[in-house]
């Protein structure tokens, strides 16, 4: 398991759906400020594409561990810190139509050199198995019947 914590520096919507895709991506520390605004910009993207919300947060309390940790996988280099984010949709085809439409999009190419090492980001798509911001149902109170 790896675990450590991250500061959100963008956050579009809000939760609900049940499919996420989740990235993990390493930044230079002086292109800080250009990623937010890349991840700002395809956030609304990823929203007016159907993403129910989208979260992009930076490394805050992350520790290098001794076998594994997030930066070793995505290889961090010297001067590099990481970002970890996910965006949950309704379901999985409305995931898998947004990403069509939004790789087709010319408009979205990148201009000049991306503020990452888009090489070393690792992503995939998930299956939600619990959510504990949705209700749950009440439990009952123990009766001498059911105790």
């Amino acid at each position: 398991m790896i675990v450590g914590g991250f500061d959100a520096i963008v956050e579009e919507g809000s939760a609900g759906g049940s499919y996420a895709d989740g990235f993990v991506v390493p930044v230079p520390e002086g292109k800080r400020d250009a990623y937010r605004e890349l991840a700002s910009k395809m956030a609304k993207t990823f929203r007016k594409n159907g993403a129910t919300r989208v979260v992009e947060a930076i490394a805050d309390d992350v520790n290098h561990g001794k076998v594994t940790d997030f930066y070793r996988a995505v290889k961090a280099e010297d001067g590099e810190t990481v970002v970890f984010s996910f965006i949950e949709w309704p379901d999985k085809g409305t995931r898998d139509e947004a990403w069509k439409t939004i790789m087709a999009d010319e408009s979205l190419k990148p201009e000049g050199e991306m503020p990452f090492a888009g090489q070393r980001m690792f992503w995939g798509g998930f299956e939600k198995v619990l959510d504990t911001a949705e209700s749950q149902p009440a439990q009952q109170a123990p009766t001498p019947a059911n105790a």
